[in-house]
């Protein structure tokens, strides 16, 4: 074999070798994108209370609620809520990341994207939500009060049936 004919097979082999490296990439980036579709993130709060699924956009899919929650105040009941989609929110994106960096190796490409969104879209990195807000319990109100001496055994007048 001729010099001329070991450079073109030698060319041959370079391009072959790129293309299945090419198509590896793709293989990889294509996995990479179907497990961003599919991150949730959940969360609950620690009394059980409240679970939250989210997903990778930041969306809530899911919110569940125990049967505690009826005797947790509104404002109360709120700041757990609020809490707890804030950590599934950021559980979400933490998957995400994980997702990247799997995907492309320990890079500085995330970190630059991440800026970038923050600068140009004012998007915020999920950020821990800190302690969970104690749950109180509702306040018993005038209509709790009305049912107080109720009994299915006294008449309208007050008086008890003999």
């Amino acid at each position: 074999m001729n010099e001329a004919a070991k450079q073109l097979l030698g060319r041959i082999e370079a391009i072959d070798t790129a293309a299945s490296g090419n198509q590896r990439r793709a293989e990889a980036y294509q996995h990479m994108v179907d497990e961003l579709k599919d991150a949730e993130g959940r969360a609950s709060s620690p009394d059980g209370l409240v679970s939250v699924v989210a997903g990778p956009n930041g969306s809530v899919s899911a919110i569940t609620f125990s049967d505690k929650v009826r005797e947790t105040a509104p404002d109360a009941l709120s700041a757990i809520v609020m809490h707890t989609l804030a950590e599934a929110r950021a559980s979400a994106a933490r998957l995400q990341a994980e997702v990247v960096r799997r995907g492309l190796g320990d890079t500085e490409l995330l970190d630059r994207v991440l800026d970038s969104d923050e600068q140009l879209f004012g998007d915020q990195r999920p950020r821990d939500p800190g302690p969970a807000p104690k749950p109180a319990r509702r306040p018993r109100g005038e209509d709790d009060k009305l049912f107080e001496d109720f009994s299915v055994y006294n008449r309208f007048d007050g008086e008890k049936n003999r």
